[in-house]
């Protein structure tokens, strides 16, 4: 009997919002039994100039990227998976989006400065270790300064979504999101669609419009999700005829739900999106 090979198709470094670098986490992805993984940093592909430089890598990798941009005022998450991370139309949309997300980053800034803390922009800045910001950074930084106890709570009093420092319509549009990944050979999909809190009618017009702008595919696993959530996401997959992926969505050690490899059965009745490639 062929043992199936386990894919691992999103997840993080610290050329974004991990905690481990490139190397380290495909040596903890290949420790978790992971045969194929993507890391699909926000809006840079660095991960993969890192791992060009180290020796042979114990597992196979499929170059991914993460875009943000915003849909009816939610922000939305589109992988990019299967992506040459050389070409004109990935750098092209890298550097819109790292403009975007300085920018937004200079605006959240700007807020916490306005509640009385002090040097938030350049702390943050430290806390990322580079010039991809992102919420989490702002969330840590919020900790350490003691005006939260952990970064759950520096989302929903500060950066979750409604919250005065939630700064949107910053990101490119989701047709100009999926053009850059087609255009650089890759596979568009939507990212953990449980996690934005959409009906499952809005759901279902996101995909609308997403297919419309020639999306291909969307998570139906991301992490560990109980078996409802998994079942009512293949129906969808396959009622909109779109490719399946799976992801562990992975940012740090301790989040035992959104370990490298240790996220729920992949349902067998989906086409997978390794299929496509």
């Amino acid at each position: 009997m062929t043992i199936p090979l386990k894919y691992d198709l999103h997840c993080h470094t610290t050329c974004s919002d991990g905690s481990l670098s490139p190397l380290e986490l495909v040596q903890r992805a290949a420790k978790q039994g992971v045969d194929i993984l993507s890391i699909t940093d926000h809006d840079t592909a660095l991960a993969y100039q890192l791992l060009d430089a180290s020796n042979q890598l114990p597992l196979k990798i499929i170059p991914g990227i993460e875009f943000s941009t915003e849909w009816r005022k939610v922000n939305i998450h589109i992988v990019g998976l299967n992506i040459n991370p050389e070409s004109d139309a990935l750098k092209a949309g890298v550097a819109h989006q790292q403009h975007a997300r300085k920018e937004r980053a200079e605006r959240i800034a700007e807020k916490l400065t306005g509640y009385g803390f002090n040097d938030v922009l350049d702390k943050t800045l430290k806390i990322a270790g580079n010039n991809n910001i992102g919420r989490p950074h702002f969330a840590q930084y919020l900790v350490e300064a003691g005006a939260v106890s952990n970064i759950k709570q520096a989302f929903k009093k500060f950066l979750g979504s409604g919250t005065s420092c939630d700064i949107k319509q910053l990101w490119a549009g989701l047709p100009q999101i999926i053009e850059w990944i087609r255009g650089a050979g890759g596979t568009p999909v939507l990212a953990h669609p449980a996690k934005y809190n959409l009906t499952r009618t809005k759901l279902i017009a996101f995909l609308d419009d997403f297919i419309k702008a020639g999306g291909q595919g969307m998570e139906i696993v991301s992490g560990k999700q109980i078996p409802s959530v998994t079942k009512d996401l293949s129906s969808i997959c396959r009622q909109k005829n779109l490719f399946a992926s799976c992801g562990s969505d992975f940012h740090q050690p301790g989040e035992n739900w959104a370990e490298l490899g240790q996220f729920s059965t992949f349902p067998a009745d989906c086409e997978p999106v390794w299929k496509h490639w």
